[in-house]
């Protein structure tokens, strides 16, 4: 079967379509014949060895979410399960690839509502956002900075914190993104790369916002915290600059600043299902949009990956085997 191969750290063209193994499921595994396969950012840094988190030995085919159906059922497996649409992380690798082998545990059934690529962009950002909405606890008429309000996780931060009443100010870095954020519900869009943008938030929030979603870090999530009011929220889910934001424990403890990152945001395997399955739920009912900014072919993983990195995408990007 055909797939993508990871076996150099390096740029998007280190991305090389190719045949691989097909999957063999053990017992409490089934295979999935992949639909439609999420890209987070985080994979263009592990593909470029500058992830923030441990690289994993190469070679490898990258890709840790995935949608489809069940074609194959490990010894034991149950026959109920064949045929069923279904969305499940891999484990951490594999999902580039036309067939996958995920444990049975791993499955989330994808509600008629939805088409399988909708649930996959819901399946990694939706659980995210999610689980950053349960920590933030927005209220109403509270102001929330969102940034990358024009990405997959931004996006669904947006529309959740609106729909709980907050005021919500976007951050993005085109007008196309700073259009869908308001659309999607942003009191006001703000583009990052105006130099005075900051001060610009200051005045709109009345001196300070209440919370502030850095999944960017560096200088936009030194500048966010800094926006905070005192007893503000700074939740920190990534760094998509490549750096972390740079905030001391002093300041925190001198500013009243509640923290939250990452790591706290699960409390177990069960927590994270959960999530996505919200997620899923929330969209099925109409009350969560997931965006598909765009779409490539399975073997064309390096073009997506190297569209992402351009920051010229929307929503979520996915590729189609």
């Amino acid at each position: 079967m055909r797939g993508v191969w990871l076996r150099e750290f390096g740029g998007p063209e280190v991305l090389r379509p190719g045949d691989v193994p097909e999957p063999s499921p053990r017992a409490g595994e089934v295979v999935i014949g992949v639909e439609a396969i999420g890209i987070p950012f985080i994979e263009t840094q592990v593909r470029s060895g500058s992830a923030p988190v441990p690289l994993p030995e190469l070679p490898i085919v990258p890709g840790n979410g995935v949608g489809g159906t069940v074609v194959a059922l490990g010894p034991g497996g149950d026959p109920a399960l064949l045929g069923t649409r279904v969305v499940a992380s891999t484990g951490g690798s594999g999902g580039y690839a036309e067939r996958v082998a995920v444990a049975e545990d791993a499955l989330i059934p994808v509600p008629a509502e939805l088409e399988t690529a909708q649930a996959v962009a819901l399946l990694a950002d939706g659980r995210t956002a999610m689980a950053l909405i349960r920590a933030a606890a927005p209220r109403a008429g509270e102001w929330v900075l969102v940034q990358a309000a024009g990405g997959g996780v931004g996006g669904l931060l947006v529309q959740l914190a609106a729909s709980a009443g907050a005021k919500v100010v976007a951050l993005a870095g085109s007008r196309r993104k700073l259009d869908l954020a308001a659309e999607l519900g942003a009191a006001v869009a703000v583009n990052y790369r105006e130099p005075d943008w900051a001060d610009r938030v200051r005045e709109i929030a009345g001196g300070g916002v209440h919370i502030a979603f850095d999944g960017v870090g560096g200088e936009i999530g030194r500048a966010s915290f800094d926006l905070l009011a005192p007893r503000g929220r700074f939740v920190m889910f990534g760094a998509a600059s490549g750096a972390l934001t740079d905030a001391s424990v002093r300041e925190v403890f001198e500013r009243a600043v509640v923290l939250v990152t990452g790591a706290q945001l699960f409390t177990s395997p069960a927590d994270v299902r959960a999530m996505a399955t919200a997620a899923l739920a929330e969209a099925a009912a109409g009350r969560l949009r997931p965006i598909i900014g765009q779409t490539f072919p399975l073997e064309r993983a390096a073009d997506a990956h190297r569209a992402i990195e351009s920051r010229d995408t929307v929503g979520k990007t996915l590729l189609i085997p």
